[in-house]
């Protein structure tokens, strides 16, 4: 199975609004930083833990990897053995894990908000659009119209079933994918463990990103958001203190060379992403904020703007001709 490549989206510095970036070893005691650098259900991963003790800074660091590769083990689609694999293989699982339940509940709210927008049940459209750009020769008009009703017929959050006891896809060759929302509950978890630490000062990266606190200098962190024509260009800077912002688009994982096709889909025509080419949303939730900037990249103006009233988000969307709009609540 093809497996996403997650862009880097969304950049982070070290620095204080308006501040000059500064290394990760700051001369003041008082405002060290520790990080640390590597990948979390597949995507990039950094954390920043400000905390006077470098040796404590180090153990919550490891105590978060740890809390990294246990949710791993109960989320990735990639692990064979992992809790989310048994279900697709099985199409049930008993006494499942707390955090996959929590995960697919948390999941069924954002469906309800987005008018189906947001639906962790795609994942037979991407094995299709996958296995269809995989074989040689394959038409670059993407899968037949008949396949793709076929997927569509398996797709659907109503027939995934979920009670603390069991989860089960009700109908054959459903398939579930925590691509739209894992990396941001896995951030949450995080910041939560090292604020129970003590931590008042972090920026946690685990493919969505989360402030706690503001930046130990002052003032707030600077988190850039990429510009989607050109990746690695920052094309707007926001500040960022106790808020997560998470960013999705389209082009962060082609299906085709002529990227045509790409891999968030619309749940009731199988089609794929076009109305934006990136969405970003800032909330007070990394889990809302992944969740909701997926769904965002398949909704119209007029139906987001009601959601980021109702919710008190920042959404900053591009068009295809790259001009950008911001909603604010």
């Amino acid at each position: 199975m093809m497996r996403t490549t997650r862009r880097r989206f969304i950049t982070i510095s070290a620095a204080a609004g308006g501040l000059p970036l500064l290394p990760v070893r700051i001369a003041h005691a008082e405002a060290r930083l520790r990080t640390w650098t590597g990948s979390a259900l597949g995507a990039d991963a950094t954390l920043q833990i400000h905390h006077p003790d470098p040796a404590a800074a180090d153990r919550l660091i490891a105590a978060s990897l740890a809390e990294v590769a246990r949710l791993e083990h109960v989320l990735s689609l990639y692990q064979p053995d992992s809790a989310l694999s048994r279900l697709n293989r099985d199409g049930v699982l008993d006494d499942p894990p707390f955090d996959l339940v929590r995960v697919l509940a948390d999941s069924r709210r954002y469906a309800a908000l987005t008018n189906g927008a947001f639906d962790v049940t795609v994942q037979p459209l991407w094995d299709l659009y996958a296995g269809h750009f995989a074989r040689p020769g394959a038409s670059p008009d993407g899968p037949p119209a008949d396949a793709i009703t076929a997927a569509v017929a398996r797709v659907g959050q109503e027939g995934l079933e979920v009670d603390p006891e069991r989860l089960r896809l009700a109908r054959p060759g459903m398939g579930v994918t925590l691509n739209g929302i894992g990396q941001g509950y896995v951030t949450d978890r995080v910041v939560e463990l090292l604020r129970a630490g003590g931590v008042e000062h972090a920026l946690v990266d685990m493919g969505e990103i989360r402030a706690l606190g503001g930046h130990p200098m002052g003032g707030d962190w600077s988190v850039g958001l990429e510009d989607p024509r050109v990746p690695g260009k920052v094309a707007e800077r926001i500040p960022l203190a106790d808020r997560a912002v998470a960013t999705s688009g389209g082009y962060g994982t082609m299906f085709d060379p002529g990227g045509r096709f790409n891999h968030i889909f619309e749940p009731r025509t199988g089609r794929t992403s076009w109305r934006w080419l990136s969405v970003s949303v800032e909330t007070d939730s990394a889990t809302a904020a992944d969740a909701l900037s997926t769904a965002f990249t398949l909704m119209t103006e007029d139906a987001t703007a009601p959601v980021v009233r109702d919710l008190g988000l920042v959404a900053h969307f591009v068009r295809p001709d790259g001009s950008r709009l911001v909603q604010h609540a």
